[in-house]
């Protein structure tokens, strides 16, 4: 009698492919990967963590809250007289809640330099009672864990121009990746399809199963919102996908330039209370906003001179998605534009989402949870990847 012959299942040609891709972008971005997503993981509950480990800094004492606050300008003297830094304070967040403290922001940078460290010249928090000019605490903002932890992924603490492509491009591989994945997870029937959802691990022993059921059973759930997680993060990195997104929602590539304000007032003598003069008339047009930061050295993130004081207000505390801009004349403090949240356009609306989006804070602390865990999942996927491949590897050449 002849022996039935068992014909090996013929894998189609879209399964190969997607299997050869993440297989090659595995190996040599695998190690990336790891990195990025370890970091991030670990940044998700950064605000959580500073306000437990900052509370005294954060609150001022219940009985000054009647007091009234000392002027900006009196406070930034004395942060300035007291820290004796050789660059200017860079700006102030005011919270609406009266019981929290006012937070001076100390921060420049050098185009030079080829690593984070060079290029970043300073970077400290100063929080300060209000009611009495008292510094609560310093912060050197720029050697704190989650700062660095920040810059790691966002581009291995390499030079801003292009350390994001170190970690864009793996990126890029990675959504690949997830993507080929979820191909070669999917089953053919809806028998197979069961086995596929959770571990059966009743009578398995070997460890190498286990790790193979691990990688593609927590990678196809992770993978929603890991491919999330990477396309909110190439939308700081390259322009196009910022475009894309732009002309998907707005209907244009890139957006129109902002029309100059102009006031009759810039010819007139700064006085000295246009930031407090600016304040309270923020308060007044957001009062129920968490808090509003007040540029005070005349310039933008780029270094360049400001013609006018911007104010951002923060709708809440922790998110950035819901913001307000308001343009005051930097030298009277009279209202020169209100452009507040609502009436944006989708896209600048998305703009400042996209980082809420990005670490789950957008979804509130539900959200941060389950990033957090979709992070572990893609920090473990390149090492339980690596693992299939390497037992696959010795099986062979044992045969051999």
């Amino acid at each position: 009698m002849r022996k039935k012959q068992h014909h090996k299942k013929k894998i189609s040609p879209k399964k190969k492919w997607s299997a050869k891709l993440h297989l090659w972008f595995g190996l040599s971005v695998g190690i990336i990967v790891f990195i990025v997503s370890l970091t991030g993981t670990l940044y998700v509950f950064k605000d959580e963590v500073q306000d437990s480990l900052r509370k005294e800094a954060i609150y001022v004492k219940q009985n000054e809250i009647n007091k009234k606050p000392l002027s900006i300008e009196i406070l930034r003297e004395k942060v300035s007289l007291e820290l004796n830094e050789k660059y200017p304070v860079s700006s102030v967040e005011i919270p609406l809640d009266k019981s929290k403290s006012y937070r001076f922001l100390y921060y420049d940078k050098s185009k030079k330099g080829w690593n984070y460290f060079q290029q970043v010249l300073i970077n400290k928090q100063v929080y300060v009672n209000q009611y009495t000019g008292e510094i609560l605490a310093v912060y050197n903002e720029k050697y704190d864990v989650f700062n660095i932890l920040k810059y790691i992924h966002w581009g291995l603490l390499l030079n801003s121009e292009w350390g994001p492509y170190v970690t864009g491009i793996p990126t890029v591989l990675f959504i690949i990746m997830l993507i080929t994945g979820i191909i070669l997870w999917w089953p053919k029937n809806k028998n197979a399809r069961k086995g596929r959802f959770w571990f059966n691990w009743e009578n398995v022993k070997n460890w190498k199963r286990k790790n193979y059921d691990l990688h593609n059973v927590l990678g196809f759930y992770a993978s929603f919102i890991a491919l999330i997680m990477s396309v909110t993060g190439i939308y700081f990195a390259y322009p196009y996908v910022k475009n894309t997104f732009n002309l998907t929602l707005s209907g244009y590539w890139e957006p129109p330039k902002e029309k100059e304000v102009k006031s009759p007032d810039s010819l007139m003598v700064k006085r000295d209370a246009v930031f407090d003069i600016a304040a309270f008339q923020t308060e007044k047009l957001y009062a129920g906003s968490s808090s509003f930061r007040i540029t005070l050295n005349g310039k933008n993130k780029k270094g360049k001179e400001l013609k006018n004081l911007p104010v951002t207000v923060y709708g809440q505390d922790g998110r950035f998605s819901e913001r307000n801009l308001l343009t005051f004349d930097k030298y009277s403090g009279k209202l020169l534009a209100n452009k507040p949240h609502h009436k944006l356009k989708a896209a600048e609306k998305y703009a400042n989402a996209n980082y809420d989006v990005h670490t789950g804070s957008y979804f509130g602390l539900f959200g941060k949870i389950i990033w957090f865990i979709a992070g572990l999942i893609c920090t473990s996927l390149p090492v339980t990847g690596f693992l299939v491949w390497w037992g696959k590897r010795k099986k062979q050449g044992k045969k051999i």
